[in-house]
């Protein structure tokens, strides 16, 4: 994930998705986030009155637009779109992360709802919410392909929370296998919902 270069709002909402895809919500302090985003300490109060709470369900909401816009960049990088094409795309992120920089980080999304138990219960929703924001666009690419509508959404979830395991797998086993596994696997199903089109 690369920083948009905006004002110090949006670099703290980023800096606060970038610690918690590392650490957690838990670990995350706001402290922390105003230091990583080179921001005044001050500032976080004046932009953020709800506090961490805020902040952090604004990261988790930017994690899934950011997860949704990825989508249309995947599929312009494909020469001819299907769903498995489109699902390696979005392991391949992943696996070229690790394979580059270790497995430190995961999906913010899924750190916050991991750690739903110990935050509020609008963390819960904003995470539910940015599912659901990334599950929109893949479903779209899913249904464009050729998927009928009836499947493409359950497909998305299947594609999504697939590759949310396999990126937890591939941290604690410190290994791209599990994503290059979930690849290979999935691949072949998404492409048999594909329906022929009309001659």
């Amino acid at each position: 994930m690369t920083q948009e270069r905006h004002g110090p709002r949006e670099r703290m909402v980023f800096s606060a998705a970038q610690l918690i895809r590392r650490g957690g919500v838990t670990a995350t302090g706001m402290r922390e986030v105003a230091a990583h985003a080179r921001a005044p300490r001050g500032s976080l109060q004046h932009y953020f009155p709800g506090g961490k709470e805020q902040l952090v369900n604004e990261a988790v909401a930017w994690a899934g637009r950011y997860a949704g816009r990825r989508v249309a960049r995947f599929l312009a990088g494909l020469d001819e779109p299907t769903p498995s094409g489109l699902f390696a795309a979005m392991a391949a992120q992943w696996t070229e992360e690790y394979t580059a920089d270790g497995f430190a980080a995961g999906c913010p999304v899924a750190a916050a709802t991991v750690d739903a138990a110990a935050c509020a219960d609008s963390t819960r929703e904003a995470a539910a919410a940015a599912f659901a924001t990334w599950r929109q666009p893949v479903a779209g690419a899913l249904a464009d392909m050729g998927v009928p509508a009836a499947r493409a959404e359950p497909l998305a979830t299947l594609m999504i929370s697939t590759l949310e395991g396999a990126i937890l797998m591939a941290r604690a086993e410190r290994d791209v296998r599990p994503l290059t596994t979930v690849v290979r696997e999935l691949g072949p199903l998404l492409d048999a919902a594909v329906r022929p089109r009309p001659a």
